[in-house]
């Protein structure tokens, strides 16, 4: 701690907002002479005086007992890394928000699909819907979780190491089901008996 270069900031705030070392010294309740000792770095102020004296020049305590104030540089870095980061983050997050409208909506056609298969119950009229209505429903199903990881992943309750492993699983049920559902359409046309 450079007491000289404290004692020149505080000379420099001071003489900032058209004050003499009296009418600074009244306002503290301390002699003028106290103010002299700070400004030349003789001694330094109580720490409840530069707690004032910090709360009166309106500069952060750090830059008080630093004797100059933060980098005005420094603070534009910070404020373009945090922009950054900001645009970075939205950039994910509507990244994401597609991903999850996708999902919800190739949910929503195998859903559909399921749907219409029960309500007209096309299983009657053909043995293929049977097979169909199993793959509509298990790849609705998969798009449905599929969604769920994206909203979770969304509202950061997972993260990208734990939806690579959820997805990756989701793939291979979702290749198994597709395989016995054609394998099931392939049994009831009689091709494999």
């Amino acid at each position: 701690m450079d007491q000289t270069k404290i004692g020149s900031f505080l000379k420099e705030l001071r003489k900032e907002k058209n004050l003499s070392q009296e009418e600074l010294a009244e306002r503290f309740n301390v002699s003028s002479r106290s103010i002299s000792r700070w400004e030349n770095g003789n001694t330094m102020p109580d720490i409840s005086i530069i707690i004032e004296l910090a709360d009166f020049y309106d500069v952060d305590i750090r830059e008080l007992l630093n004797g100059e104030r933060k980098s005005e540089n420094m603070k534009e870095e910070l404020k373009e890394t945090l922009t950054m980061v900001a645009d970075y983050t939205n950039a994910e997050k509507e990244k994401l928000s597609k991903q999850l409208i996708t999902y919800l909506a190739g949910s929503a056609v195998y859903f559909g699909f399921l749907a219409i298969i029960l309500v007209f119950h096309l299983t009657r009229v053909s043995i293929f819907f049977e097979p169909f209505a199993i793959f509509c429903s298990v790849i609705g199903l998969i798009y449905s979780i599929a969604g769920i990881i994206r909203f979770r992943q969304l509202t950061g309750k997972m993260d990208k190491d734990a939806h690579r492993k959820v997805r990756i699983r989701l793939i291979v049920i979702a290749c198994v089901v597709s395989l016995l559902a054609i394998l099931a359409l392939l049994f009831a046309l009689g091709v494999i008996g």
